[in-house]
Parts: structure tokens; C-alpha cells; sequence
């Protein structure tokens, strides 16, 4: 940021980063935390932010935004909340059944968010028409994707070797499980592909014990939860990246995936899914593939193609970092929320 200071306040300890500035609620002890958590306020908290001369109160996900609405009050400072994904997919009655205080309180509270947010970014289109679905005000919606850092992020000439690359939480929203369907069949076609995954998750287990039973063997890596320096290395050495998501049981969707903006970024094309906003970012044909959810046999078509072929990929790779220069710089996209941060304060 050039001309806001930011100050990270999480509800749990946060993890320190050099030149940065951070306060949680976890700072005052349990009883403070688990006062907050059930009842969305503390008055430490507001000491603080009122000390440090607080100008504005950014949340990122709804139930955030629900759990700012008494310290924006309380301070009488504007209030704006990034949409992220399962905060205007996943059904209500899901968030109510999980147990989670938080998002109980979010789904009971959202009323008191509708009114008091100053305005709701969305990260994509799609997540805007959700968020109106969910009774989001539309007048206040704006849609601005957070970008990547085009600065560090370079593009890399295409790889020798036909790898995959799939990075994300390993949950049901996903689609990992299609992807290494898909990708037994792309092993038949390109017997010296290899598929590396990173990230961590609940269906890890599962999806090991799904890459045995698909007799994948050392053709896949799972390499759990990885620094972003280590990622953006993955990201190098693969041909593209796979982004397979699907509609959760739940309802949960994507928002926007970073990793996209990533791929594109490093000249990686991505097949993916035309689910949630990942056909913001990725044009089929041009700078990637998109298959239908579920699609198993698209997908490993799709893959086969650009493994098959590496000067496609270095085309669409091309295409891609041109995409994502243009449209999701991080410098750009953090000066459009700046601009958004001075018509409030």
C-alpha cells in the first residue's frame, strides 16, 4: 500500500512477519478470545484500534464482516468486506449445522452486516451474483479481484517434462479426486507424466489411498502444505497446472483461486473447470482449457493435449501472463482498493 498503513487483527495468534504490524484477540487471554468468539465483542480490541488511530476496518469473509460490525460501530468507522467463496455459497443450513459459533453467529448476524457494511468486495463476477442471491445490498457490491505480483512472479520457459501441477486445500470444492481419475487416464497416453500436488487438507488419506488404487505409484507426489517460495518453484518446473474445482455438497464454490493468477503470472497454462470464477481468468482455447464439473474424460483430454504438445503450452502460457499483466496486477488492483479506502474515510 502507498498511502494506508496496514494493521493485520486476527481473532488467533498471527503469525509475525518482518515489517509488519499485528494485534488478536488471543493477545488478551482465552476468556477475552472465547468472549469474542461467542459474543463479537471486546473492548480491548477497540482500545487498541482507537489508540492506533484506526481509519477504516477491512474483513475479509462474511462471518469476519459480521464479527467487525460492533467494533466498526463502537469506533464509528467505515466498514468494507472482501466475498471470498464459501461465505455466499455454502447454505445456510450447513453453516448452521456445523457448530461452529462463528458461523452460526454469521448466518444469525448477516442482517446487521447488510447494513452497517460501507461496501462488500467481491473477488469475482461470480461471487458478486452469489452475494446478491444472498441478500448482499447491490448497490455497495464492488467486484475486484486481489491480483498477483506480476513483479515477483516471472514467467518461466516452458518445461521439458510433462508435470502437472495441482496446488490447494485438500477438500471436497477441489475436485482433487477427479483430477487423479483423469489423470490414470493421461498416464496411458503419456506414460512419463507426473502429477505433483501441493497442499494439506481432511482428504488427504482418502486421496493417497485413491492414488494406490489407481496404480499411479511415484507418478504422484503428494507434497502437503508447502511455503509460497517452494510453490512458486513447483509452479517453474511444471508444463501446466490443473484447477478441477467442483460444486461441494455443501455448495461451496470457488471464488477466484490464486493459483490462476499465479499460473498465468509464471507462463503456465491451466485446465480447469468453468466453475465459480475460474473462467474470469482463464479464456478457453487461448490461455488454457476449461472442462465442465465432474468431466473426468474432458479433463484428461484437456491434460493430454498440452503434455502431448509444449509449444501449445508456451502459446497459451503467453497469452495467459498478457492476461493476467493486464487485468490482475497486484500493484494495480491494491491501487483500486486504496482509491476505494479514500471515498470512505
Amino acid at each position: 500500500m502507498r498511502t494506508f498503513r496496514p494493521l493485520f487483527v486476527a481473532r488467533d495468534e498471527v503469525p509475525s512477519r518482518p515489517g509488519t504490524d499485528s494485534v488478536s484477540v488471543s493477545d488478551f487471554g482465552r476468556a477475552a478470545l472465547l468472549s469474542y468468539t461467542l459474543t463479537r465483542r471486546s473492548g480491548p480490541l477497540g482500545r487498541v484500534l482507537r489508540e492506533r488511530g484506526t481509519a477504516l476496518l477491512h474483513a475479509h469473509f462474511g462471518v469476519e464482516g459480521v464479527y467487525a460490525v460492533p467494533l466498526a460501530r463502537a469506533l464509528g468507522l467505515p466498514l468494507v468486506t472482501t466475498l471470498h467463496g464459501f461465505d455466499v455459497t455454502v447454505t445456510r443450513s450447513r453453516l448452521l449445522a456445523s457448530g461452529k459459533p462463528s458461523w452460526m453467529n454469521y448466518v444469525t448476524w448477516r442482517g446487521e452486516l447488510f447494513d452497517a457494511g460501507a461496501r462488500f468486495v467481491c473477488v469475482s463476477e461470480h461471487i458478486r451474483a452469489r452475494a446478491v442471491e444472498w441478500g448482499y445490498p447491490a448497490d455497495r457490491l464492488v467486484v475486484l479481484p486481489i491480483g498477483v505480483d506480476v513483479e515477483l512472479i516471472q514467467p518461466a520457459a516452458t518445461a521439458a517434462t510433462p508435470r502437472i501441477l495441482h496446488v490447494a486445500r485438500l477438500v471436497e470444492k477441489k475436485g482433487t479426486a477427479d483430477l487423479l481419475r483423469a489423470f490414470a487416464v493421461v498416464r496411458r497416453a503419456v506414460p512419463d507424466a507426473h502429477l505433483v500436488i501441493v497442499g494439506d487438507g481432511p482428504l488427504r488419506d482418502p486421496l493417497e489411498a485413491l492414488a494406490r488404487e489407481l496404480d499411479l505409484g511415484a507418478a504422484v507426489r503428494f507434497l502437503g502444505a508447502q511455503p509460497h517460495t517452494e510453490t512458486l518453484r513447483q509452479l517453474r518446473e511444471a508444463r501446466l497446472v490443473c484447477v478441477p474445482s467442483i460444486t461441494a455438497a455443501t455448495g461451496d464454490q470457488e471464488g477466484l483461486p490464486t493459483v490462476v493468477l499465479e499460473a498465468a503470472a509464471a507462463a503456465r497454462p491451466v485446465v480447469g473447470t468453468d466453475h465459480g470464477g475460474i473462467g474470469e481468468a482463464v479464456t478457453d482455447g487461448t490461455t488454457g482449457y476449461l472442462v465442465g464439473e465432474r468431466d473426468v474424460a474432458g479433463l484428461a483430454d484437456r491434460l493430454t493435449a498440452l503434455l502431448r504438445d509444449p509449444a501449445l503450452a508456451e502459446r497459451f502460457g503467453r497469452a495467459g501472463r498478457e492476461t493476467v499483466v493486464e487485468r490482475f496486477n497486484l500493484r494495480r488492483q491494491t491501487d483500486k482498493l486504496e482509491l476505494l479506502y479514500g471515498t470512505l474515510t
